[in-house]
């Protein structure tokens, strides 16, 4: 009996250490598994980028990042997502304050219409677009009277890149509201604070990194759109090409070079983009905790 029990107890001192040891090894393997993808889904496409796009040399580099289609298509990219970065925090921010703080009929409704371009494919959002303002859309007769251009023009490109970022800003927004409650705003409404100070004072200060991170993503999105403005800027060099239109452009008339040079400049925003957002990131950590 004595020496059944002591086997007994090995093998429960044992069993831990047993446990330990394949916990080890599906880390390792989880890990491993894991690197392979990111090294192989990430890191290759972009160190490929990069070396296909010093291939030629420096001169073809340089000639294909400063041509005249390729500094306006980022021209038309950055007015694009600047609008649409401007357009998605103010409605936001507003959006967001709205539904958190307010009871009224067709929340649910608002709520659901923010994401609405999350359900559509952008290529879907480009053609609504076209048969609302171009030649066979019902607002079409009245533009026309105005000589007011939407489809194949700049206004249809920054409309779209609105569009397909609408929920960035406003997501990031309400789970950070909701949380917060509404305690403190109701409490300087007593003492008889206006709505745009409460906004000012108790609401911003507490939203910051939330919205510094929503813009962040809207950004991103926005530099990288392709679907909905492909189908309303009808291609037209130096006027409604986006850097990435202008990426497939080159790509199709096999410039190779050419499309990977210009693809490394989304390549380094999208960089700059991550980095920022890491940045946020990490400070919106320090400001909860503390």
């Amino acid at each position: 009996m004595n020496v059944s029990g002591a086997d007994e107890m090995e093998k429960v001192v044992a069993t831990p250490e047993i446990m330990l040891k394949k916990f080890d090894a599906a880390r390792f393997l989880l890990i491993s598994v894991s690197v392979v993808f990111l090294v192989v889904m990430l890191a290759l496409p972009l160190f490929t980028v990069i070396f296909v796009s010093f291939r030629q040399g420096w001169h073809v580099y340089k000639n294909a990042v400063t041509d005249f289609y390729t500094l306006k298509a980022l021209q038309l990219t950055v007015i694009s997502t600047v609008a649409a970065v401007a357009a998605n925090t103010f409605f936001g921010v507003f959006a967001a304050w709205l539904i958190t703080k307010f009871s009224f009929r067709g929340k649910k409704i608002l709520v659901t219409a923010i994401d609405i371009p999350f359900a559509i494919s952008p290529v879907i959002a480009g053609l609504i677009f076209i048969f609302m303002f171009g030649r066979i859309g019902w607002a079409y007769p009245l533009l026309s009277k105005f000589n007011i251009d939407i489809v194949f023009a700049v206004p249809g490109i920054v409309m779209a890149v609105i569009f397909v970022t609408i929920p960035f800003v406003a997501r990031e927004l309400i789970p950070v509201l909701n949380s917060q409650g509404k305690d403190e705003e109701e409490a300087a409404a007593l003492m008889g604070a206006s709505g745009f100070t409460i906004f000012r004072r108790i609401t911003l200060p507490n939203i910051k990194w939330a919205l510094m991170y929503g813009v962040i993503l809207c950004t991103a999105r926005a530099m990288g759109e392709f679907g909905a403005v492909s189908v309303l800027s009808g291609h037209l060099r130096g006027k409604t090409n986006t850097l990435p239109l202008h990426v497939e452009i080159l790509y199709n008339e096999y410039k190779y070079t050419e499309s990977f040079a210009v693809s490394s400049i989304l390549v380094l925003l999208a960089i700059v983009i991550l980095i920022a957002r890491n940045v946020v990131e990490h400070k919106g950590r320090k400001g909860n905790e503390a």
